[in-house]
Order: C-alpha cells, then structure tokens, then sequence
C-alpha cells in the first residue's frame, strides 16, 4: 500500500481508505471487523464512517472495532442532517460517544443544504477543531464555489478551513470532472472518492442483457439498471479489458480513479472479506496514461456542454496555472 499526502495537512493516509456504509447494514459486526483487520494487514490506514449511517449504528460499530487500533487510523466521520454551528457542536460530541474516542483526525460536512449560513456554519468547525475534537475538517458533495467561498470565510476570520471535499466520481459518474478537481489540484485540496465502483456495476456484479441479482442493490435501487441500459457497450469492453489482463473488474475501475488527476483516495466500501481482498490489489495497479486514455474512451460519459469559445475545455483545465 502507497501512502500520499492529505491535501496541505501534511499527514500521509494510505492511497486506499475504507467505506463502513455497509457496517451493520449488508455485514454483521464479526465480518466488519474482519474486513477492518484485513485493510489494516494490507497497510491501509483510512477508515471513513458517518452519523448517518445506521442511524449511527455504524459508528458504534466502528468504535468497537477500533477500540485497541486507533493509533494506526485516520479516522473520519460526517456531520448529519443540518449544518448551523450548535448542530455541528452537539453532533461532534454524539459521534465522539460512538465511536469511543477523544477525537476524530477529519470532521467533514455530509451534504450542502439549502439557504445555510456558511458564516455560521464555519464557525462551527472551527469550535471543533479549537476544542480538540477534530483536527481537520472538510466536506462532502460541495461545488467548487461553494468550497472557496467557506474557505475565504474561513481565512478572514482566522479560522481552520476545510482541506477536503468527498464526492462521487468513477467512470460513469464524471460531472466533478468540471472544475471540482481542477480546484482540488490548483489549491491542494484533497479529494476522497465514493462510489468508485458505481453501486457494483463496474464491479461486474451486473452483466449487460442479464438480470439484476434479487439480493443485489440493484433489486431495490432503480440507478444500476439505468447505467447497464445506457453504457452497456461500454462496460462489456471494460469487462474484456480486465479479462484480457487477468484482473477483477472492480479492480480496474478503482486502479482508473487512483490514476485520475485530482484524486487523492478512492473510498473502497465492502460488505464481506472476499470483497475488500479483491478490491485492495488496485492499488498495486498502476496504469499508463495510454491504458487510462483507453479506459475513459470506452465510456461517453463526459459532460457534455455548449459554450462560446472555449469555456467548456477551460471549465475542465488542469494547465492553467504556472
């Protein structure tokens, strides 16, 4: 396992961090804890959670789990629900409790809301970071504006500013492509990947022409039948790449977003041991920028837009800076 820098922290996370959403929802404690072990075996030391999850049985799940590692993990988790100070000031404490710990490495903003006070809201982080409870904060599925203008809040006010922003992006789901992680690299912010395996359809879980698992996500969730329907062509030719290479799908498509610009850690989510051990070898996979052009092209999922000039290719620059 590779390790890099989190963002303009200084700290060094492992290239790979682990997903707990499915930890007491799609896995009972002992696998949990098993596949937390095995990511910890494999050098990886970034485990990402959330309030939300479970209703907050994930994060006690976690806290349990970690109760005798925490010196070896970066440990993250999201604000729920709401975004105003007092909120982002209970909710620190209730997490804290689950989890069994003094404090959490990253305290992130779950979602953007609307008509939030970001003033207000920045304050809040900054009370957190101030008292001990996190040493970083961020957030998760904030546009690039968004993000510069709290920042800008943030150094007025001398406050501690937000050094991640988390957000979907693999080869189907390309919108941050737009600006996002132009940001990310201009800035130094770092960028945590979700769904790199979109929902297990790059994971080769669903086969185009083939019926959706009844005890799949799919069964339940109408969006991987959408994407099998739309980039079928596609992912057929992603699945004779791997095929041709000896690799797992899932493989292939979190070894494309490790290698894509802006990317600082692909979130790697399992709800069983043999899962997380295939998907782990992808960051032993590094592919050439000819095998990543290759990939991308298979998928016409770039966002498409009509401006004068030149503005979309600017939208998506990474040369525009010295």
């Amino acid at each position: 396992m590779k390790y890099v820098t989190f963002g303009t922290t200084g700290v060094q996370v492992s290239e790979m961090c682990l997903g707990t959403m499915m930890f007491g929802e799609r896995c009972d404690e002992s696998e949990s804890a098993r596949i937390l072990s095995a990511c910890l075996d494999a050098g990886v030391n970034f485990v990402d959670t959330a309030a939300s999850y479970g209703k907050g049985r994930t994060e006690e799940i976690v806290g349990r789990i970690i109760k005798d590692k925490r010196d070896r993990i970066f440990l993250g988790t999201k604000v729920p629900q709401k975004t105003d100070s007092a909120w982002i000031r209970s909710s620190i404490d209730e997490s804290l409790r689950r989890l069994q710990v003094d404090y959490v490495d990253l305290y992130m903003i779950h979602w953007p809301r609307l008509k939030m006070d970001v003033t207000d809201m920045m304050a809040g982080l900054d009370a957190v970071v101030r008292s001990g409870k996190a040493r970083f904060v961020g957030c998760c599925n904030f546009p690039a504006w968004l993000f510069a203008h709290c920042n800008a809040i943030a150094a007025r006010n001398n406050w501690a500013p937000l050094v991640c922003n988390q957000i979907p992006y693999n080869l189907l789901e390309r919108g941050v492509e737009v600006e996002v992680l132009p940001q990310a690299v201009a800035e130094r912010i770092a960028i945590t990947v979700y769904r790199p395996l979109s929902m297990g359809v790059l994971a080769g879980k669903y086969r185009p022409g083939e019926p959706v698992p009844e005890d799949s996500r799919g069964a339940t969730d109408a969006r991987p039948r959408a994407w099998l329907e739309r980039y079928g062509e596609g992912i057929g030719k992603m699945l004779t790449f791997a095929a041709d290479r000896g690799l797992h799908p899932a493989q292939v498509a979190v070894a494309w977003v490790k290698h894509s610009p802006g990317v600082t850690c692909p979130i790697v989510g399992a709800s069983s041991l043999g899962q997380v051990q295939a998907t782990v070898k992808a960051f032993d996979i590094d592919f050439t920028d000819e095998e990543y052009a290759q990939l991308t092209a298979m998928f016409d999922t770039a966002v498409k837009e009509e401006s004068g000039g030149n503005f979309v290719g600017l939208r998506r620059s990474f040369e525009l800076l010295a």
